[in-house]
């Protein structure tokens, strides 16, 4: 390798340590955050129980932000543009201390991370629950075991997300998590209405509010580099 592959591999080696740096990080503050947020603002006369929507809400949102964490390392590592490397990292850090704080809400419930029910079987129609169409192919729920969540990516767009790299890595990484945004919006806005815990129904807003400015931005930066989102049911 010359001295110019070396210095050309360095950046990509750079943003690539720090995603998984700021991952570690994250991880950490979230879960700290998370304890500490329900030692001051857990009541403890309401515990959820398995199948409510502060439950059921903690384990899909857990699942639905894992993947734009995933996505977001894969864009720092590979995405030419700065600004959309910078958003990523924002967006990596927001979303896995809230994972953090989640996690943390089910270990004080006794409630498991991972939940046997169908996605969104706790947005129940009692509650004004909305259609949970999640765009996903028959073929995709086929070849999963399960129907995805809404704006979730398949398993073919995560791998060619994973080899894209440059302006295309930009474009396909900010169409996916502006889709991604949109099928969680449901989710978040149905939990700041229903939860019966607080401090769940606080982080389900900030999360509403959080990703409204995000998909602004995304959506305008997508219109910079002449692409188009991508449709959402």
């Amino acid at each position: 390798m010359t001295s110019t592959d070396t210095a050309g591999s360095a950046p990509r080696s750079q943003r690539t340590a720090l995603a998984i740096l700021g991952l570690v990080a994250a991880i950490a503050v979230g879960f700290g955050l998370g304890f500490l947020a329900n030692q001051f603002l857990h009541d403890d006369s309401v515990t959820p129980v398995a199948g409510s929507v502060d439950v059921g809400f903690a384990q899909d949102m857990i699942e639905h932000h894992d993947q734009a964490v995933e996505m977001s390392a894969i864009a720092i590592a590979n995405a030419s543009d700065p600004l959309v490397r910078d958003f990523a990292y924002d967006l990596l850090t927001t979303q896995q201390n809230q994972i953090g704080q989640m996690t943390g809400w089910l270990a004080l419930w006794n409630q498991p991370v991972v939940s046997t029910a169908d996605h969104m079987a706790w947005m129940s129609d009692e509650h004004g629950g909305m259609d949970h169409g999640t765009g996903t192919t028959e073929t995709e729920a086929a070849t999963s075991g399960s129907a995805q969540m809404p704006g979730m990516a398949t398993s073919a767009e995560m791998s060619a997300l994973r080899q894209a790299r440059g302006e295309a890595a930009d474009v396909m990484f900010l169409q996916l998590m502006l889709r991604h945004h949109q099928g969680g919006l449901q989710m978040m806005e149905y939990a700041a209405q229903n939860a019966e815990v607080p401090a769940v129904r606080t982080l389900a807003q900030t999360m509403v509010n959080t990703q409204a400015s995000e998909t602004t931005r995304m959506t305008q930066m997508l219109a910079e580099k002449g692409a188009a989102p991508l449709p959402f049911p």
